[in-house]
């Protein structure tokens, strides 16, 4: 008998080798189901479960909702779509996004340890920012097992460190050595689970079942911070946990403090280049109806169009000065584009 019935993975750059290194010494007869959540942008059509096919020994595909959770399987999240867990099956849905992402890790890995508790491994690889770091507490909390990709094996390490600064991680080793790691633990002798200790339980069951669809709207975990969602404008609530500061909005779209630090500096940056543009376009408006004003002899009036184009014009250059100076960039590199599987 298996000791562990289900697998969540959670990976972003650098993920794709990090994952086929791991499938690849996982043998055919494994006897749980693997979830994999990798972050894809919209739109683009993932060839993962035909790498991962060739890469390894199991079958792997895009689920749709309802599939029901097989072992000996690898279920892979769609572009574009956040994948779950509910009770024995999988729910694929266009929730609102997560760190500014869909697919996220966290929300697969929280209904993970909502619906396995203690007989769920949550593995965390290459990636950026701390996507994972969430879930994997969670997993941990439920009593599951936390194994985290060696970040010294990666050139993307931050998602595997935040985890292993926040969560208490049982395995951190290479990508090549967690498919060997996984068949031991399943195959193990039964093991008694014990969650972690917890003296915010009930805010953190209440959560969980927010995030993962059980919610209620009437509740709403934590407190309201002054900050907006950088997504849907709505107000942010700001969820206590331990060192990690998280915030969510009404309609779910979450965030922790890094995270919502991009995606506010995305935000600057996108009003930075719209008021720029709109700046630059009522100069070029003014310019002309100087033009104008001047071809039919109303040179006083030209003069004063002529005097407020400039004087947009300046302003115009002041907010690209601060463009380019890179006021509203994010601290983290994007994802390399060519990564998309």
């Amino acid at each position: 008998m298996a000791n562990f019935d289900l697998i969540v993975i959670g990976a972003s750059a650098g993920g794709v080798g990090s994952l086929q290194r791991l499938v690849e010494h996982v043998p055919a007869e494994f006897p749980a189901a693997i979830l994999v959540a990798l972050h894809l942008p919209d739109g683009v059509r993932s060839m993962l479960p035909e790498i991962l096919e060739r890469a390894g020994n199991l079958p792997a595909a895009h689920p749709v909702s309802g599939d029901p959770i097989t072992p000996g399987r690898i279920f892979i999240a769609p572009a574009g779509f956040h994948l779950t867990v509910h009770q024995d099956h999988m729910v694929v849905t266009r929730g609102a996004r997560e760190h500014g992402l869909r697919p996220a890790i966290d929300p697969l890995f929280r209904s993970a340890a909502l619906a396995y508790g203690p007989r769920v491994i949550g593995v965390v690889l290459s990636g950026l920012l701390d996507d994972g770091t969430i879930g994997l507490r969670e997993i941990k909390r439920a009593g599951g097992v936390a194994i985290v990709q060696d970040p010294r094996d990666t050139e993307w390490p931050s998602m595997p460190q935040s985890a292993l600064n926040h969560v208490r991680v049982d395995y951190s080793v290479p990508a090549t050595q967690i498919g060997t790691l996984l068949q031991q633990l399943v195959m193990a002798r039964p093991r008694s689970g014990t969650a972690m200790s917890n003296d915010d339980n009930k805010d953190v069951s209440e959560e969980l079942r927010e995030l993962t669809m059980h919610r209620d709207e009437r509740q709403h975990p934590g407190e309201p911070s002054p900050y907006s969602c950088p997504e849907c404008g709505g107000v942010l609530w700001e969820l206590k946990d331990g060192e990690l500061m998280r915030f969510r909005c009404r309609v779910g779209h979450a965030y922790t403090s890094e995270t919502l630090t991009r995606e506010q500096a995305t935000t600057v940056e996108h009003a930075l280049w719209t008021a720029l543009r709109a700046l630059e376009e009522q100069a070029a408006v003014r310019r002309r109806m100087a033009d104008r004003a001047r071809r039919k002899g109303l040179n006083l009036s030209a003069d004063r169009y002529q005097e407020h184009a400039g004087e947009l014009d300046r302003q115009a250059q002041q907010i690209r000065n601060l463009v380019l100076a890179g006021v509203g960039t994010a601290e983290e590199v994007e994802e390399p584009a060519s990564e998309k599987p």
